[in-house]
Formats: C-alpha cells, structure tokens, sequence
C-alpha cells in the first residue's frame, strides 16, 4: 500500500513537469501496472511501423490489411482509426478515408474499393475492374460509423460535412441499400448475388464474392450475416445522429426508425433459442447457422437486450477466434465490464508467443483498448466535452501524455479509482466530465467542494461525476469525498 501511495505522488508529481519530453515523443502511457505498460509500447511502437512514406503515390497512409499487400482495407482502417488518431496519424486518416469516400460509384453498384494500395490502385487482390471485385457487405455501414466516431474524437466536421462525405453518406443509406436488396424486410429472401457479372462464374471469387453479405469470410453459401445486420442498425442510426447535428430532425427520426427496424429483425429473427445465442448466418439454403460473427455484434452495438448481450459478451470473451477478431477485444471488454479480460487479452495479444500478433490491427487495437478502454476516454466534439473514467479494479494508477482530440491536446492521469487529474496542453477549451465509480456525495475541485451528479454505465453500475471547464494552460484535478 505505501508503495503504490508513493508512486500515486511520483506520478502526480511528473505529471506536473515540462512535457517537452512527451512531445518529441509523441504519445507516452505510464501505469504502476508494468505489464500493461509494456504492452502499450509494444503496441506503439509495432503501430508506427506500419505507417506509409509521405512519397507514396496514394499520400500519407498506414498498413491495414495483410501487410504484404502495402494496402489499406475498409474494415480494418474502420477498426484502426482511433488507434492511428491516438498516435498521431492525422493525416493518414484523413487520407484514407477520403479515397474511400470520393470512390463510390454507380459503376461498382455504390461500393468504393474494398481495398487501396500504396501505389493509389485498387488492391489486385481484390479487384480486376468495376465488375469483378471482391466486397463486403458490412463496409460501407462501417466506415460511416468510423466517419462519425473521427468526428467525435477529432472535431474535425470535414469527416461528417466535407462534400465526398455527404455523397457517400447518401448514397449508402439509399442508392446501396436498394441496389444490394438489403430493406430490413428482404434480409431472409435476398438474392445470393443481386449484381453479379455475367456470364456468373461460380469459381471466380471476384464474381462469387462481390457483395459477401458478411465480414465472415470462411462461410459459404451465405444469402445474409448477422454482422451485417447489425452494421445496417449502426449505419442508420449514424446516419440519424449525423442528421440531428445539422438540425434535420424529420429526416434525422426516419433513419432512427429504420435502424430499429434492423434492430427489431434481429432479436426477432437471430436469437437461437435453444443455445442461448445469435445465429450468425443464414444461408442460401434457407438455413441458420453459427459462427463468428458475434464480435461485430457487440463492435456495432447493436444489441440492448440486457440479459443476451451478456451471454454474447461472456461467450465473445471465451473464444479465441483469429486475431483480426481478438484485436477488437481489448475495447471491447472494457466497454462491456470485462476489465480483466480485456487486461488478459491485451497481454496475451502483445505476447512474442500469440500467433500473427504483428497483424496491423492488434496493436491498434491494444492503443484504443488501453485509452478508450482502461483509461475510459471519449469525447465529443457536438459538446466539445471530455468523459474519463478509470477503467480497473485494482488500486493502482495510469496516465496518458501528449494525446490528441477535440482540436487540442491533453495529459490525462487516474491517480486512483478516486482521483484523476487533467491538463490542457492544446489550443482549445473543453469541459472535462470527469467520472468514477461509485457513490460519493460530493467532490474537490482544484480545492473547491461542490456535489456530484450521478448516473449510470452500460452494465447499469452507479457512476458519480464532475464536470468542468478547463481552457488552454489550465489544470484541473478531481478527488471524490
């Protein structure tokens, strides 16, 4: 106990300090947990070793997909981005996800390129031309999601305003929807593939998987995913919340109602009663099956039955699919209540022992498990706010340094599961809702007392909360009582 006191004091004490060191740095995560720690710097710096050359042909950019393809893919930059933004591949970002946007077309039936190379090409893996390429379903819904949760994090509107944004925006919730046969009421009856090319070549990936209903790509005879699904939820509603920040609120509740009708479809038609869980295929065949699509289930939050989306977290954190799957566990958990879960699976992902643990996405996927995760930090740029809550159920301490968001940059410590401290080292203002778990009636700020609010998480545990602005150069430190 009196060792981790003192280095509660120690951190407090360099958390204090110049932090010319954390800016040549970059990012800096430090914890009296040493194994975690550790992780973190594995991670950083595998991640940064995927970062692009500036004179690459397709601009700044990150690997993202089977590293020798020197390529970026839909899902896994949807997956990575936050990871990227934490360590400062801003530019990278706003790339990538501007190619994918400017490249919808009627051409390819509303799909963009699955995947894009270094050398600014469709990836060969994936594609021949506008006909014959390989797509799934799910990516477009997704990479609008990763749009808005940029734009959370960021504050940066061009990923919600900027016209090749809106475009694909648009053209996805509708255009997409109908070419793709994919109304809420037609999932079960859809064509196995509604745009082939013709002649149809069975043997041909290119034409059999033009239009994969599923991120799951090891299940044959597929007609509809469960990720699907929930990715088609999650897109609607995305959409809704990007209407109701430019104030079209009619047409912001439209697209609210037809994402819980996707919702409703799925609990309706996809709970399998007799194992207790999600199917999460329906084949050609007019056969449910199971696989492992649950893990996008719970990445597209689409699920609010209380009781099933815990049987799907316990079963989720139970297996060891392939490490694209476990490399959204650290957040994951975290953001379901599994803490120490998500603390085994990022040890276990970062360990020289785990098979394709140098895969891109794991040590993204650790960065966002340890900041959003552990640390509990999310923002949002429509309040230009910044929720903390100290993930663990330990007594020890962590802090995060140098991290970009909401056009500034912070210096984050948990000093315990009852204090934290924040700096603003950036240009602009943000209020700090700082939380904790528990019940305290009240709390010090920066010496001043005043009563907490009080409120909830996902898994209904009590969260009592502060909130406070805190503007360039200031600090602002928060003890419960």
């Amino acid at each position: 106990m009196i060792l981790l006191k003192y280095k509660a004091a120690l951190l407090l004490f360099l958390f204090t300090c110049s932090t010319a060191v954390a800016q040549k740095k970059g990012v800096v995560f430090s914890s009296s947990d040493t194994e975690l720690e550790k992780a973190f710097n594995w991670a950083k710096e595998t991640a940064l070793h995927y970062k692009g050359s500036d004179t690459d042909p397709v601009g700044p950019w990150y690997e993202s997909a089977l590293p020798p393809r020197s390529a970026f893919c839909m899902r896994d930059v949807s997956h990575q981005c936050i990871g990227a933004e934490i360590l400062g591949l801003s530019r990278e970002n706003t790339n990538m996800f501007n190619l994918f946007a400017e490249n919808i077309s009627p051409s390819k039936d509303w799909c963009t390129y699955w995947e894009i190379n270094k050398w600014a090409k469709p990836a060969p893996d994936d594609y021949r031309n506008d006909k014959e390429f390989w797509y799934n379903l799910p990516a477009n819904f997704d990479i609008l999601y990763a749009s808005w949760r940029m734009y959370l994090w960021t504050g940066d509107s061009h990923y919600v305003d900027a016209p090749a944004f809106v475009n694909f925006q648009q053209k996805t919730v509708n255009e997409y929807i109908k070419t793709w046969v994919l109304s809420a009421d037609s999932l079960l009856k859809r064509p196995a593939h509604p745009n082939a090319p013709t002649p149809y070549n069975e043997n041909d990936s290119f034409h059999r998987c033009r239009g994969l209903p599923s991120y799951s790509e090891g299940v044959h005879n597929l007609k509809t995913g469960a990720d699907l699904v929930a990715a088609l939820y999650r897109g609607m509603l995305t959409y809704s919340e990007i209407l109701t920040r430019k104030g079209n609120y009619k047409e912001a509740a439209t697209y609210a109602q037809k994402a819980q009708q996707y919702r409703k479809r799925l609990e309706a038609d996809w709970w399998n009663e007799k194992d207790n869980q999600y199917y999460t295929y329906y084949s050609n065949n007019n056969q449910f099956g199971m696989q492992e699509g649950e893990t996008f289930l719970l990445w597209f939050d689409a699920l609010k039955d209380t009781v099933r989306t815990n049987k799907t977290v316990k079963r989720v954190a139970a297996s060891k699919w392939n490490v694209e799957n476990m490399s959204y566990y650290p957040f994951l958990l975290y953001k379901f209540g599994k803490w120490e879960k998500a603390r085994e699976y990022i040890l276990f992902l970062s360990d020289p022992s785990t098979a394709r643990r140098e895969y891109p996405e794991v040590s993204y996927g650790i960065i966002e498990g340890v900041v959003q995760g552990l640390m509990g930090i999310t923002p949002d740029a429509r309040t230009k706010t910044l929720g903390t809550i100290y993930k663990t159920n330990g007594t020890g301490n962590a802090a995060i340094d140098q991290l970009s968001l909401l056009n500034t940059t912070v210096n984050l410590a948990h000093l315990s599961p009852q204090q934290s401290m924040i700096s603003n080292t950036g240009k602009q203002s943000f209020k700090w809702k700082a939380m904790f778990y528990g019940t305290f009636k009240r709390a010090n700020i920066n010496g001043n007392v005043v009563n907490t609010k009080k409120g909830k998480d996902d898994q209904n545990r009590t969260i009592s909360f502060v909130e406070t602005m805190v503007k360039p150069g200031q600090q602002a430190n928060v003890k419960m009582h």
